[in-house]
């Protein structure tokens, strides 16, 4: 993908969720919600404090993370629906390995 964010921005794609719950009710895509979870696909190079100096972003690509509902602004890059959003709407880094046990 030729896209590169600006500042302390990042490109995210969301993560969908599955379409039955644990109890094995199918959820139709009406009453599904947006999903808060994504990978991040690039990043930008990071904020500028007072001084001028770039401060390196916390995430990277291929991170797991959870932002909040309304986050970021979705955008359509190659086909694909994706969100770009600052490093601050990023709620926290889910573990690669917690993430891979839940699958």
């Amino acid at each position: 993908m030729a896209f590169r964010p600006l500042g302390d921005r990042v490109l995210v794609r969301r993560v969908e969720e599955e379409e039955k719950t644990r109890g094995g009710i199918i959820i139709p895509d009406t009453a599904k919600e947006k999903p808060q979870e994504g990978e991040v696909i690039a990043v930008g190079p990071g904020a500028r404090d007072e001084s001028g100096k770039i401060q390196p972003l916390d995430v990277k690509s291929g991170d797991r993370i959870l932002f909040g509902k309304w986050s970021g602004t979705e955008v359509k890059l190659d086909g694909e629906d994706l969100l770009i959003m600052k490093e601050s709407d990023i709620l926290g880094v889910l573990d690669p390995e917690r993430a891979a046990k839940a699958a």
